[in-house]
């Protein structure tokens, strides 16, 4: 087999339900090795990213560039695909595509944390940036967790009306609020997924919230005001994607917080009651090559 997935193709092989569950096998996969990606700089301000994953069956090597002014270009942000080998012959079995890969898995980690940890699950909804990641995530927590209300907020207009009418065109309820940080109040969901140039939100989330934080994933990125997350982490619970954050999550290392001793969602998976504690969740996601490879080991399944 060697199949060359478009990106409907590679929607409609990773259904957000069955890729977080296939996330959650890959963390309890002890036969998983992902070593450290490579960021090459670019000459334009943007970067290349080289990500290679195996495990026993499945080899990986996710090649995207990450411009972050394309909007301007009229092109997407990520551009790319993640290349599939069968790990005993070396044949290529695979090519998937790269941004619709990025897009469901990082929607399926958040959803997967979702599903773990947050302290209730039921809606509204708030999503703080209306792009790509806005949508993946629309869609995964209505798929995956049942969410039948959301409210959108972005910096352009037009992108959070443009998602208010997706989401309605999925039998939602959704609005386009001005204020995110006056949204809080009211969403016990969050995820914010802003390009993460500027702190986007200021005011501290529900006690039984749960905020899925994707946007900034370089330590020089940020969403969220650092004295927001330093209360997170005196009353709350931090996790983390996987140990690369300690280097890459910006809204904690510019808090000043101490991410090498956060736990992560594998720690979560594999232990769950002890990571249960009463307050607000704050999952922050850097992104990792494991959640492409399963997104591929899904895509093959399928």
């Amino acid at each position: 087999m060697n199949v060359s997935f478009t990106p409907a193709q590679t929607a409609e092989a990773l259904p957000y339900p069955a890729l977080a569950s296939e996330i959650e096998a890959l963390l309890r996969d002890p036969g998983v090795v992902v070593p450290a990606r490579t960021v090459q700089a670019l000459a334009g301000g943007g970067s290349l990213f080289v990500m290679p994953a195996a495990d026993a069956r499945v080899a990986i090597t996710k090649l995207i560039t990450f411009i972050p002014d394309n909007a301007t270009r009229g092109l997407p942000a990520i551009q790319g695909d993640i290349v599939v080998f069968d790990a005993v012959t070396g044949q290529r079995t695979a090519l998937l595509d790269g941004p619709t890969v990025t897009a469901r898995r990082t929607a399926a980690v958040s959803l997967l944390a979702a599903r773990r940890l947050a302290p209730r699950t039921d809606g509204p909804l708030l999503i703080v940036g209306a792009g790509v990641q806005g949508r993946s995530h629309l869609e995964a927590f209505h798929t995956g967790l049942g969410v039948q209300e959301v409210w959108v907020a972005s910096r352009s207009a037009a992108s959070a009306d443009a998602l208010v009418r997706h989401a309605h065109s999925l039998g939602m309820r959704a609005q386009h609020v001005v204020d995110a940080d006056a949204a809080l109040a009211h969403c016990p969901l969050v995820v914010s997924c802003t390009s993460a140039q500027g702190i986007a939100l200021r005011t501290k989330p529900r006690t039984d919230a749960f905020v899925a934080a994707v946007g900034a994933f370089t330590p020089r990125k940020v969403e969220w005001a650092p004295e927001v997350c330093r209360w997170l982490a005196a009353e709350g619970l931090l996790v983390v994607d996987t140990r690369d954050a300690d280097h890459e999550a910006g809204d904690l290392l510019q808090a000043g917080i101490n991410v090498s001793a956060l736990p992560t969602l594998a720690d979560v998976v594999r232990d769950p009651a002890a990571q249960r504690r009463s307050g607000p969740v704050f999952f922050k996601s850097c992104g990792w090559a494991g959640w492409d490879l399963a997104a591929a080991r899904l895509a093959l399944q399928r």
